[in-house]
């Protein structure tokens, strides 16, 4: 069984599309790290500026001058500290950038023309202790993630949708009356396609991880999402975790999603006379609940966004709900995504084994 395995792996990985949608997804990966780094920008209060390094440096440094639990005594310090120094133009104050810090602090603390609001870090966060620093650099890297978690999903339906679906154009007539043909071949291609499907999800994790550390450090993974820059959808999360946190529940995302995917790709291409069809039809269901007019207030998302897609796009389904555990909504995607690949893989070695060769 082990020997079917490893040449059904062999094959999903050889095929031509299959190696170009990973090198794809690696280069982009890497492309998306470094442009990232490279445009980061950031002006401080004493004049020093300066773009990617440099400026990641700067954000280092000055996030160490507030670093800690938010008080209202830093809530005032960065308010005078980043007071707007000439005429903003009608600029409203709280879009302004400068760096990092300032950012977060004038969307919460700042009037249109840049002076304090009036209000105190309860009045923002409520009961909620946040401790702030340099989350920038991860801020940027799980944006990042969420790009490169979707070309993952599409490189997993590339490299699944043939593996039962391609072999309708004539080898089933071989495989089927083989002497294991009906029975260890359907489940050796099915498990070569989750293997082939998570080493892809390893593979896309890995250099996403890889450039963060080497760009950011490890500086601002105990920090809170909530008191992050403007530009940064990550900090309408409304739940009180950690940069450190939010990327592990984006991994955790990653690999239900590339299950889930797994298990309905297989079965698609079980059931779909060849591979374009296969094709098709997964990238189809994959993408369709985003069409869907279902805001993420409404009761029924809950269902909604346990699908492939949301596991993705994480900051849908990380917003739904913190239980009492203090675990997001979102690990409810781990169940959905076993119910996936278990009802998909079974269903597409009995669909397969079932098949009529001519």
């Amino acid at each position: 069984m082990k020997m079917l395995i490893l040449f059904e792996l062999r094959k999903i990985l050889s095929r031509r599309l299959a190696l170009v949608t990973l090198v794809g997804m690696v280069l982009f990966s890497v492309l998306l790290s470094v442009s990232t780094y490279q445009n980061k920008y950031a002006f401080a209060p004493d004049g020093s500026q300066g773009s990617g390094k440099r400026a990641v440096e700067i954000d280092k440094k000055i996030a160490a001058q507030y670093e800690g639990i938010l008080t209202d005594e830093k809530v005032q310090q960065m308010m005078n500290d980043f007071a707007p120094t000439s005429d903003l133009h009608g600029l409203n104050a709280a879009y302004l950038y400068q760096n990092a810090a300032q950012s977060a602090a004038f969307a919460r603390f700042s009037d249109q023309n840049g002076n304090w609001n009036g209000l105190s870090v309860r009045d923002v966060f409520g009961q909620e202790q946040i401790k702030i620093g340099y989350v920038d650099g991860w801020l940027s890297t799980s944006r990042n993630m969420v790009r490169t978690f979707v070309l993952l999903a599409i490189a997993v339906i590339l490299m699944l949708a043939p593996v039962f679906s391609g072999e309708y154009e004539g080898v089933d007539n071989l495989i089927l009356t083989s002497r294991y043909g009906k029975t260890k071949c359907p489940i050796a291609k099915a498990a070569a396609g989750v293997l082939a499907a998570l080493l892809a999800a390893v593979v896309a994790v890995a250099c996403n991880l890889l450039f963060a550390l080497v760009f950011y450090g490890t500086e601002g993974l105990d920090c809170s999402i909530l008191f992050a820059p403007t530009d940064y959808v990550e900090g309408f999360i409304p739940f009180n975790i950690t940069c450190g946190e939010l990327i592990q529940y984006q991994i955790l995302l990653a690999f239900t999603c590339t299950i889930s995917l797994a298990g309905i790709t297989l079965f698609l291409s079980a059931v779909s006379k060849n591979q374009i069809i296969a094709l098709a039809a997964s990238l189809a269901v994959f993408l369709f609940p985003v069409l869907l007019p279902i805001a993420e207030t409404n009761p029924l998302f809950r269902l909604v966004g346990l699908l492939p897609i949301y596991h993705v796009l994480a900051v849908s389904l990380l917003s739904v709900e913190q239980m009492r555990s203090g675990m997001l909504y979102a690990v409810w995607a781990v169940p959905a995504a076993i119910l996936f690949l278990g009802v998909g893989g079974a269903f597409s070695c009995r669909m397969f084994a079932k098949h009529q060769v001519s």
